[in-house]
C-alpha cells in the first residue's frame, strides 16, 4: 500500500522539478508537501532518497543546502507517467511554484559561504546564477570570522546593486 502513494510522492517531486528552470531546495519541496498535508518530511526524504538511487533526479550541495534537479532519466519517467498526477494536485503545485518563484529562485540562485585558507585567512565567496552560469563571482578577503559572517549573512539583499554598481563602473558611459 506504501508504494502506490510513494510513486505519486515522486512523480509530484519530478513534476515539480520540471516546472521551474532551476534546482530546488530540500526545504523546498518539503514546504510543498507538508504545508499541503500531502505527506510528513520524512517521507518526503525517503521519496527523494528513492528519486537519488534510480538516477531520476540529482543533487548538489553547496552551503549545506541540497539542490535538487531532475535528470533525463527524469524527464523521460515524467513524460511516462504524468498523467497519473490528478488535476487538483497538478493546480496546487502550479500554485505553490507561482506563489514562490522568486523567493526559491532567489535561494539557490544567490550563494554566500566562507571558508579558512592556511594562515587563518578567511575567503568569502559570494555568487549569483542565471541557471547555472555564474553572472558574479566575488572573493574577498575577510579579517576576521565575525566580518565574513557578516559579509555572508548581508550578500543575499546586496547582491543586486554591488552587482548594478560594478556593472556601471565598468561599463563606464557606454
Amino acid at each position: 500500500m506504501l508504494s502506490e502513494p510513494m510513486t505519486l510522492y515522486k512523480l509530484m517531486i519530478l513534476y515539480m522539478l520540471n516546472q521551474v528552470k532551476f534546482p530546488l531546495t530540500n526545504s523546498n519541496i518539503s514546504d510543498f508537501f507538508v504545508s499541503k498535508e500531502y505527506t510528513t518530511y520524512f517521507i518526503v526524504q525517503q521519496a527523494l532518497t528513492e528519486l537519488l538511487e534510480a538516477n531520476l533526479i540529482s543533487m548538489e550541495n553547496i552551503n549545506n543546502t541540497s539542490r535538487y534537479d531532475m535528470t533525463k532519466e527524469g524527464e523521460e519517467a515524467l513524460s511516462f507517467f504524468e498523467k497519473q498526477i490528478s488535476p487538483a494536485i497538478i493546480t496546487d503545485i502550479n500554485e505553490f511554484i507561482q506563489t514562490n518563484k522568486f523567493r526559491m529562485r532567489n535561494e539557490v540562485s544567490t550563494t554566500a559561504e566562507y571558508y579558512k585558507l592556511p594562515g587563518n585567512e578567511l575567503i568569502v565567496h559570494c555568487e549569483v546564477l542565471e541557471g547555472k552560469t555564474p553572472l558574479i563571482n566575488i572573493e574577498i578577503n575577510s579579517p576576521d570570522e565575525e566580518q565574513a559572517t557578516v559579509m555572508t549573512n548581508n550578500w543575499r539583499s546586496c547582491s543586486q546593486d554591488i552587482y548594478q554598481y560594478i556593472m556601471k563602473k565598468l561599463l563606464g558611459d557606454m
